[in-house]
Parts: C-alpha cells; sequence; structure tokens
C-alpha cells in the first residue's frame, strides 16, 4: 500500500511506494520519477535492482496519475495546479526524501515526462542532488518539433508508434513483446490524457533551453535509446540536451544511447545492461 504526503499545490494526496530491502546499511536513496501515462509500480524490477546494490527506493505517482487522483485531479489530468503542480510535487517529494533518509546522498532517476518535469525542477534545485539520471528525455523545444511530425490521426501516444510494428500500437516503448503486453493489459497504463499536460510542459521549453542556473557541480547522466522517438531521430535532441548542460557550465554530464533501443530502457530486452549502467554510475558519484 502507497504512503501519501499531500502537495504544496493543492493539497492532493500523493501517493508514493517505497523499497528498502537492501542488504546492508544503504548507501543512497533514489527518488523515481515515472512518464506519462503510467505509474510508480512499474519499476518494482529495477528497483529491487538498485536495493541489491544498496540503494533505497521511492517512487511517487505522478498527479493524476495511479494513485495520485481524486475528484478534481482524476486520472489523465495534472488538475488545475497544472504543470507548476507537477514540477512542485516531485520537489516536495525530494525534500521529504532528504528529511527522512538526512545523511543519504540523495539521486533521482527521471523518465521521459517525469524527465522533463526534473529538468524544470533541477533549475531551482529543491535538494542538493547527488546525482540525477534522465532517461528517454529530449529537449523540450525539440519535443515540440518531434510532436509536430506525428501522424494526426493516431490517438495519444499510440502516435509515437509511426514506424515501428503495428501489433499494439505501444511496440515503440520497447522491443520485448512481453513488456508491451503487460503495459496494455495495465488499466493504469496509456490511458488518455488532456492535452494540457502536454501542452503546460510543452510551455516551459524556453525556461528550461537555458539551464545557466543548474548547480555547475551536479552531475548528469542522459541514457535513451538511438530508436526512442521522444529523443528525436537517433537521440539527436538527447545529444543536444547534454550539450545544452555542458555548455551552461556543468562539468559531469555523460549521455549514454543505446542502439536500437526504444523508449523505456528499464523494460527493454537490454535492460540488464542499462540497470548495471546506472548502478555503476550512481556508485561511482556516491560521496568519498
Amino acid at each position: 500500500m502507497p504512503t501519501t504526503f499531500p502537495s504544496p499545490a493543492d493539497g492532493l494526496l500523493i501517493a508514493t511506494y517505497l523499497w528498502d530491502d537492501v542488504p546492508a546499511e544503504p548507501v543512497g536513496v533514489v527518488q523515481v520519477v515515472h512518464g506519462l501515462a503510467e505509474h510508480g509500480p512499474r519499476y518494482d524490477r529495477f528497483a529491487r535492482a538498485l536495493n541489491a546494490a544498496g540503494f533505497v527506493v521511492s517512487a511517487a505517482d505522478n498527479r493524476g496519475h495511479g494513485a495520485s487522483v481524486d475528484d478534481e485531479v482524476p486520472l489523465g489530468s495534472f488538475g488545475a495546479a497544472g504543470t507548476g503542480g507537477f514540477v512542485a510535487d516531485i520537489g516536495a517529494h525530494a525534500r521529504l526524501l532528504a528529511e527522512q533518509h538526512a545523511g543519504l546522498p540523495l539521486f533521482a532517476f527521471a523518465h521521459s515526462l517525469g524527465s522533463m518535469g526534473m529538468q524544470n525542477v533541477l533549475l531551482d534545485e529543491p535538494v542538493r542532488y547527488a546525482g540525477v539520471v534522465l532517461s528517454g528525455s529530449t529537449t523540450l523545444d525539440g519535443l515540440g518539433g518531434v510532436l509536430a511530425g506525428l501522424p494526426a490521426d493516431q490517438p495519444g501516444l499510440a502516435a509515437f508508434n509511426a514506424g515501428f510494428e503495428p501489433r499494439t500500437g505501444f511496440e515503440w516503448l520497447s522491443r520485448d513483446a512481453a513488456e508491451v503486453d503487460a503495459y496494455v493489459a495495465d488499466p493504469l497504463c496509456g490511458f488518455p490524457t488532456e492535452d494540457a499536460i502536454i501542452g503546460g510542459v510543452l510551455a516551459t521549453a524556453e525556461r528550461t533551453a537555458d539551464p545557466s542556473t543548474v548547480r555547475a557541480d551536479l552531475p548528469l547522466l542522459l541514457v535513451s535509446g538511438d530508436r526512442d522517438p521522444v529523443g528525436g531521430p537517433g537521440g539527436a535532441n538527447v545529444t543536444a540536451l547534454g550539450e545544452r548542460y555542458r555548455a551552461a557550465g556543468v562539468a559531469d554530464v555523460t549521455v549514454s544511447l543505446y542502439p536500437e533501443a526504444r523508449h523505456e530502457l528499464v523494460n527493454e530486452t537490454n535492460r540488464d545492461e542499462v540497470t548495471a549502467d546506472v548502478v555503476a554510475w550512481l556508485r561511482a558519484h556516491l560521496p568519498r
């Protein structure tokens, strides 16, 4: 069962999930921020792998996702608080984890929509992160171009499937058919979302295009499949995002593109490789 904290934006109860089965004393904490039309418990396998490496993990259901819903913020909506509420919730979760696990370094793993929210969060870093992983990310101005090129006759997320086999409409997520089928079968995945969610995130494109307020010594890892349509052809927008952070003075920026991999790297056929790479990066950035 999830625990909850009230959103600082509107009091919505944000559901969180904890994985703390670490083999000895924990070495750090990882905050997971999930993507559009999914939910925190989908990261169970990834979280357990992080546990085995010594990291406590906490994921929150984004507002309007999973169990973070009410009459005012139904499934598929950010509610009246909008993108500002979404960003505020990520920051509030980070502050809560920093308080609950004082003395342990706090990292974040933010995927897709979560990574776009995190790009905003890092401009006014709510806590001192030891490092942040952006998965399935992109420049937000670049995302506008990607969206403009999608077929207009396909609804929602299925529009990203252009160029992939059309078995379910979600083959763009992973080469692993079993993972795609599990996503399609999950009532808390792939549901319709209000245009205001993506529209509100895209409205932050100009702000996030200037990451000059991001802490210069914040370690960043950007991971993406080079066939992830969100990242643009060959991951071009992911590479551009990394360059943008470097140009702003962020000293430790790593971009890893996985050949032929698609959007959900922790559910891809090479997920063990990706997980091992993320774990190695986290451990390399533990305070000495």
